[in-house]
This record gives C-alpha cells, sequence and structure tokens, in this order.
C-alpha cells in the first residue's frame, strides 16, 4: 500500500484523530485505548513520517483480525523501586503498550527526578519521536528505544539475527524547538532498496549485502539478504544494546526470540520497549534550560552551510515545522490509507 501523500484535501487533525478512532474501535479497542494509539499516529503523520502513521492501520489491523494483536489488553505496571516501572503489554497494539510505559517513566520522574520503565509482551509501537515529543512538552528529557524482527546479520555474519531496532533522545526546551533524534540502526529502510528495484537502479555497496553476507549493488541481491547497520561495527554494537535494553532487561523477547509480524501475522511478537526520562525541573528553572538550548541550538545554526540552500539545522526541526504546518493546514495522507480508514470506520465494530 502507497503511504506517500496524494492529490487528496488535508484533513484537519481533529476530524482525522477521530476517523482513527472508529477505525481501530471497530477494530475492537476501546475508545480510549484507540485514542492513545491515534495519537501517536497522528503526530507520526504530523511529522511527515507516513509509514509509520495511520497507515499502519493495515498491518495492525490484519494482525487484530488474525489473534495476533490482543484487542482487548489488560496493560498492567508493578513498581519493583520507587524509579522503576515494569510494564506487561499483554500483547495489546504497540503505540498503545508504549504510552502506558511512557505514563508509567514520567510518574517514576516525576518522584524521583529520573524513572525508567520497560515494556515486554508489546508488538510494532510506532515511531519514538512522537513519544519524545509528548515527554518534552512536560518537562522530561528521555531515551527510547525498542527492538524490532531481524534483518540484520550479525557483524560477519550470514544470516539475519540482530532487529533494526530504534533508538530516540529528545531534550525539551521550554521557549523554543525541541531536540528530537529518532532512527533505526540500518543504513536505509528495506522500502528504500524496493524503490531502487523498482527503478532499475543500482544501490550503493554500503546499504546491504546479498544473502551470503557480501556488501552488494543489486537490489533484487540485497533483499534477499540483510540490511547494514550504520557506522559498522559501531551500529552493530548499538543495535545489540537497545535489544539488551528493550528486550533482553525487559523480559521480553530478543534478537532472534522476535518474531516476524509478516511470517507469523497471528502469532505474538513480545516486543520490548525501554523509556528513560529525567524531569528537568529538577536541573534548574525554564528559563535557565530555555537559555541554554537555544544557545546549543544557535551555535550549530551559525555554522556557515556548504550549500546555502541547506542551511545547518538540530535534528527535530523539519519535523516540528512539517507539524506546525500541517496542524494550521491539515494533514495529507494517500488516498489508498484514507480509503482503508473510511472502510474500517464505517464497519461495524468487532
Amino acid at each position: 500500500m502507497s503511504t506517500q501523500p496524494q492529490d487528496t484535501p488535508p484533513i484537519p487533525e481533529g476530524e482525522l484523530t477521530e476517523l482513527g478512532m472508529r477505525a481501530f474501535e471497530s477494530l475492537g479497542l476501546p475508545r480510549q485505548d484507540a485514542a492513545d494509539v491515534v495519537q501517536v499516529l497522528v503526530l507520526a503523520d504530523l511529522f511527515g513520517l507516513s509509514t509509520h502513521g495511520l497507515s499502519r492501520i493495515e498491518s495492525y489491523g490484519e494482525r487484530l483480525r488474525v489473534g495476533g494483536i490482543n484487542p482487548r489488553a489488560h496493560i498492567r505496571v508493578e513498581r519493583p523501586a520507587p524509579g522503576l516501572r515494569l510494564v506487561d503489554g499483554d500483547n495489546g497494539v504497540g503505540p498503545l503498550v508504549g504510552m502506558h510505559a511512557l505514563r508509567a517513566a514520567m510518574e517514576a520522574a516525576s518522584e524521583c527526578g529520573i524513572g525508567m520503565a520497560f515494556a515486554r509482551q508489546s508488538n510494532h509501537f510506532g515511531p519514538i519521536s512522537p513519544y519524545g515529543l509528548i515527554a518534552a512538552e512536560a518537562g522530561y528529557a528521555s531515551i527510547i528505544g525498542s527492538n524490532a524482527t531481524t534483518t540484520i546479520a550479525p557483524w560477519g555474519g550470514t544470516d539475519a539475527r540482530v532487529g533494526n531496532s530504534p533508538i530516540g533522545f529528545a531534550v525539551p526546551n521550554p521557549g523554543g524547538a525541541h531536540f528530537l533524534l529518532d532512527m533505526a540502526m540500518s543504513v536505509v529502510a528495506r522500502a528504500k532498496i524496493r524503490n531502487a528495484l523498482k527503478a532499475g537502479q543500482e544501490i550503493p555497496d554500503t546499504w546491504a549485502t546479498d544473502a551470503a553476507g557480501k556488501p552488494t549493488t543489486s537490489p533484487k541481491a540485497a533483499l534477499d539478504g540483510f540490511l547494514l547497520p550504520i557506522g559498522g561495527h559501531k551500529g552493530y554494537g548499538l543495535a545489540l544494546m537497545v535489544d539488551l535494553f528493550a528486550g533482553l532487561l525487559s523480559n521480553a523477547a530478543y534478537l532472534t526470540h522476535v518474531k516476524s509480524w509478516v511470517d507469523a501475522p497471528d502469532q505474538p511478537q513480545d516486543l520490548g520497549h525501554f523509556f528513560l526520562l529525567i524531569d528537568t525541573r529538577r536541573l534548574g528553572s525554564a528559563q535557565w534550560l530555555t537559555e541554554r538550548m537555544n544557545d546549543f541550538a544557535r551555535i550549530l545554526h551559525d555554522s556557515a552551510p556548504a550549500d546555502p540552500a541547506r542551511p545547518v539545522i538540530q535534528p527535530g526541526e523539519i519535523e516540528l515545522a512539517k507539524m506546525a504546518r500541517q496542524k494550521e493546514q491539515g494533514i495529507s495522507l494517500s488516498a489508498e490509507v484514507l480509503a482503508l480508514l473510511r472502510r474500517h470506520a464505517d464497519a461495524p465494530a468487532a
């Protein structure tokens, strides 16, 4: 399904949120749970992350229908220590589990100054930047990560045993643009390789390997092989660290224990996430943080750009600008995604 915005009129955020909630309710979610899921996905669309926005109703919906995801998850939060929370997602929709874990970490950080939540029994929870924004708006700096289905070979290996696990960092700026960094572990997404195959183009040999673990310029061979991590062996090590926190320490599945939602859509993935939050209000006043964050950004912006058409920015500025524009003008979705949302929204509730 195409997720690229097409010639459909932009939809106001409130209208799209209600449509998304009705669509997920028809798939069996209680209204409040649907609201949590849609909050994350609409933020992704506002940021321009269309592949991780409401288009995800296609894959989430398929798994909800075949029993791979529990539409009525009973999420439980344990408190083993003042600053620590353990979240059992009961195989719920990933953004729902993610929002519960984020709130649990925020509660812990508000009490202790720093809080950490480990989530298990979850699924794909969307992009990280929406969680980072929600935390930043509430005054928390964050490090957030999730593990994922294996698509990367161990460094020097010849089969997929490592997930393309994302990690994100956010630091609030009470009087300006928050710092938001959201990144996966691969050099590029598989979608970029598929696009090269459709266009009949070669790819750089730094993107992926063939099935034998050798770097390749053939997109077909790459799709039969493995993604390469950013920074070579350093990215490989970072991917393992994310999985150790998100999967192993959370008591979720890790590495090859994670099931593929593509190959086994009817089976729980047992993905894990971690949310580490710092209450910046314990460090200083809002004015203190604003001044330092604005100065931090200014130092970067004052660097003369190599290309005058592309000024230096800090992570998050593009996404926040898109969000501001779409909040005012409406959110653009592809005709296919919009049709699927309306079809689910108009269907009888499961």
